[in-house]
């Protein structure tokens, strides 16, 4: 719509609305501000808490360990499930900030015009049709259709993505559903102006500016479970089950043989209890909690501990481009000069400056002097420029001043060389801009704009030998020059010059027969380290997508550039995805590397379109606009320098140092938590599987009970909690990164699970040949006391080949786990304890051994260990061939 069309829609007019109207519309129509999502009470919080699957597990494990009067083991049970519940809640009432950060980030007053007269006001009481003044600096308190601009431009990176400030131009007008970046027409709450002045009318307030959408989507998208979460609840359910199945089981067959009931019932219940993985979800915690504090180490903080597992697991990186794969700042890259220009070659501006350094001088000459921007101190000192934070102003004229800085040229001498005397600002219709100087008694004028702008203006061009006349072969060759620029993404500036007597009147046309000195191709320069990065997650099975605002050759040369587009992917616009529904978007996510133009509700959608197709998705970003994606994503991953604080609200994860490298590190570290917690289940579960086995098979056959109860409870405690928080702890392995990540709904993949189910076969078969050997020759203690050793040294010996799946157990390059040693030397004690002390072999119900009856029980131990590297070895032959 036109700026006329807009102002009689919304019922207002240059001089704005009056105070009465736009008090009758804020009663109408509400402040100007996000709604706030009403905080969770903490009642609420602990329903949830204690209602998850797991943590009711614990608790049924905590009754049943009450009921055979095991107070100390029901109490550790209650008392993890209080401290879990309690970093739950923690971990909760920080996340729950991602509105309140957008809230801050409205303006908080604007110039506004009412009844013909400026006036400053709440943003919170701007309403639609008020009329608002933006200058250098401001912030868009709203969204406005500009109904004047002069030389307006806005940076809108935090919404839609792109890195250069966005030139707006009120006479414009966009095609119905173009993308926010080319609504030139608009200033959207939350952009800043970053030079140039204009106007415009509110259209929208609130919750209905795009700022307010964001909010909608973040409002309306509730927490999923990750993929953690899942498999842990599930496999609980599993392990449950079984149990109770189990327990029923023996207690059934033990009463049709006739059996006492309180003895089998407590055996039944001892069976469950040993079952359900009691230790499970603790271990889980504090395997991840470490894991977040070596990340924290490598500049990775993450929010919710569940999220180091989900990256480990992630298939797919979304990641948006600017701040992330690139710098966030524009740069230099390419310049042509009057003979780079002779044969239609952009060089590196150190190659311009060692070939042409007098040229190269004119060319900075003009890029300094035309140019409002300026470091942090004034000066252009090395120190000063280190960063590109330290420049102030437009990230393109601050491109141009870290160039002459690079050439040993301080901006601010020259300057204060040759001063400024006057200027002609940029505009949207000249795409130049101009500055004079005085030059030794003369005055000379910079410009500086589109090369296809400034061409018809130039009667010179800048050679070797000076000045010379420019030819038609001189503007093809420039054109082509500049088009070639273009293709690889690359923004184009040209620079000229002049020299006239004295400074022109307004209303003379200083830009003409001018000099062209040059030109120089500018981007938004890719991180070094993010071509390895990216390699290297492919080599892990990670595919990388690019999700960008920035045009489509912009984001595709960057793509190449860091080898995440390749020869046969696809290139899908903001455009393209808007016309495609569901189902073909599905289809096209698979086979899309780069999707460029989107908006916040795109990235919304293709991170669902990824997850239905059963990927887990990381996606990292930096702006508002990532905000709703990051939140919907299996984990959010947001900078922590150049992040807003709406993203790192959303994210489950942030990156302190904006380093995509650090993403590699962080998926090596949830990979290692991943296996680390599959190692404990695998060492626990053999264990269980053993003992049902044992006690079915005694049942079944009438005889009495291998081990007795309280061997079951002991062996549950001595032998299987500390090897456990041990395996937890083992460094990764060295080909973690060789392999693409687990796909697997369960903990443990099928081969997992049919190895760790062998185990237990044949650990229940060395303890029944135990029990069998010491019955016979001592009785039934012994034979009991002999299968209770074989059971519990198995488990401790298994612990020791439990690190790796496939390295035999003496080998150590993955790395050393001294508290895996500490672990089953102190487990191995505990047992020593309870058969060499006769107060609690007593206890027990066990007997005391002979040497020959500890050999038999100690080989048969050590039988177990055996016979799984026997299984590695033949996997490992497998393997190889």
């Amino acid at each position: 719509m036109t700026a006329d069309a807009v102002l009689a829609d919304v019922n207002s007019s240059p001089e704005g609305i009056s105070e009465l109207e736009a008090a009758r519309r804020l009663v109408a129509n509400g402040p100007n501000e996000l709604n706030a999502k009403p905080p969770r009470t903490l009642m609420q919080m602990v329903k949830e808490q204690v209602g998850d699957p797991m943590v009711l597990i614990l608790l049924v494990a905590a009754a049943l360990s009450a009921l055979l009067r095991e107070w100390g083991e029901a109490g550790i049970i209650f008392a993890i499930v209080v401290v879990n519940a309690g970093i739950g809640i923690v971990q909760e009432r920080k996340a729950q900030s991602s509105l309140e950060a957008l809230r801050n980030m409205s303006a908080p007053s604007a110039r506004v015009v009412r009844d013909g007269s400026e006036a400053i006001v709440a943003a919170r009481d701007l309403v639609v049709g008020d009329v608002v003044v933006l200058d250098d600096g401001s912030m868009a308190p709203a969204d406005l259709r500009l109904l004047s601009s002069s030389g307006l431009r806005m940076q809108e990176a935090a919404l839609t993505g792109e890195s250069v400030p966005v030139e707006k131009d009120a006479s414009a007008t966009a095609a119905p559903g173009a993308p926010l970046g080319d609504r030139t027409d608009m200033a959207f709450a939350t952009a800043i102006v970053t030079g140039g002045r204009g106007t415009g009318v509110v259209v929208a307030a609130g919750m209905d500016t795009e700022v307010g959408q964001i909010a909608g989507l973040l409002e309306g998208d509730e927490e999923l479970d990750t993929p953690l979460k899942r498999k842990l609840a599930s496999f609980g359910k599993l392990l449950t089950i079984v149990g109770v199945v189990a327990a029923l089981a023996v207690l059934a067959i033990g009463m049709a043989y006739g059996r006492p009931f309180a003895p089998m019932l407590l055996l039944a219940i001892s069976l469950a209890i040993s079952v359900i993985p009691e230790s499970l979800p603790a271990t889980a915690t504090i395997v991840m909690a470490l894991g977040v504090q070596r990340m924290a180490k490598h500049e990775a903080l993450v929010r919710r501990l569940p999220a180091v597992e989900t990256l480990g697991g992630a298939t797919v990186i979304c990641s948006d481009k600017t701040g992330t794969l690139t710098e966030n700042r524009m740069s230099v890259v390419r310049a042509a000069l009057g003979p780079d220009i002779d044969r239609e070659e952009a060089v590196a501006p150190a190659r311009a400056l060692e070939e042409h350094p007098n040229l190269f001088g004119y060319l900075a000459f003009a890029a300094v002097l035309c140019n409002d921007a300026q470091f942090a101190d004034g000066s252009g000192d090395e120190a000063a420029a280190a960063s590109p934070d330290t420049v102030i102003g437009d990230p393109t004229e601050g491109a141009l001043l870290v160039m002459a800085r690079d050439a040993r040229i301080d901006p601010a001498a020259l300057r204060a060389t040759y001063p400024r005397l006057a200027e002609r600002p940029f505009d949207s219709d000249r795409k130049r801009m101009t500055t004079m100087h005085e030059r030794d008694g003369e005055v000379v004028a910079a410009v500086k704009g589109s090369l296809d702008g400034m061409l018809p203006r130039c009667s010179f061009v800048m050679d070797e030998d000076g000045p010379r006349p420019m030819t038609e072969d001189d503007r093809t060759r420039a054109l082509a020059v500049a088009a070639q620029l273009s293709d690889e993404a690359l923004r184009v500036l040209a620079f000229a010059m002049r020299a006239v007597p004295a400074v022109p009147p307004e209303d003379e046309d200083v830009e003409r027969d001018l000099t062209f000195i040059g030109l120089v191709g500018m981007m938004d320069p890719p991180r070094a380290d993010v071509r390895d990065a990216v390699d290297t997650c492919r080599t892990a099975g990670v595919r990388t997508v690019m999700i960008t605002g920035d045009h489509a050759a912009t984001a595709r040369a960057i793509g190449e550039e860091l080898d995440i587009y390749r020869p046969g992917d696809l290139v899908v616009t903001g455009e393209e995805l808007e016309q495609m529904d569901d189902r073909e978007l599905d289809a096209a996510a698979s086979r899309a590397s780069v999707f460029a133009r989107v908006s916040p509700f795109h990235k919304l959608r293709i991170v669902r379109a990824l997850k239905h197709a059963g990927e887990i998705v990381a996606m990292t970003g930096d702006g508002v606009n990532d905000a709703p994606a990051l939140k919907a994503a299996d984990i959010g991953v947001a900078m922590g320098i150049t992040g807003t604080d709406v993203a790192k609200d959303a994210a489950d994860m942030i990156l302190l140092d904006d380093r995509f490298t650090t993403i590699v590190y962080a998926v090596r570290e949830g990979r290692r938590v991943f296996r680390n917690i599959q190692k404990v289940v695998a060492f626990l579960v053999a264990d269980n599987v053993a003992q049902i086995v044992m006690l079915m098979v005694a049942v079944a056959l009438n005889w009495d009970a291998p081990i007795t109860a309280v061997m079951i409870l002991w062996v549950n405690l001595a032998t299987a909690t500390l090897p456990a928080l041990a395996l937890g702890v083992e460094p990764a392995s060295r080909h973690i990164m060789e392999h693409p990540p687990t796909r697997s709904g369960t903990l443990l993949e099928a081969h997992l699970a049919r190895r760790v189910i062998v185990q237990g076969l044949f650990v229940a078969a060395f303890g029944l040949a135990a029990y069998l050997i010491g019955t016979q020759a001592a009785g039934e203690e012994v034979g009991r006391t002999m299968a209770f050793g074989v059971v519990a040294f198995s488990q401790v010996l298994r612990a020791l080949n439990q690190r790796s799946t496939t390295d035999p157990v003496w080998d150590r390059e993955g790395g050393r786990n001294p508290w895996l040693g500490w672990a089953v030397a102190a487990s191995t004690a505990l047992m020593l304890i309870v058969l060499l002390v006769p107060p609690f072999v007593d206890a027990f119900g066990g007997a005391l051994l002979n040497p020959w009856q500890w050999t038999v029980m100690l080989a048969l131990a050590l039988l177990s260990l055996v016979q799984t590297e026997l299984a590695k070895a033949i996997g490992r032959i497998r393997a190889a061939r």
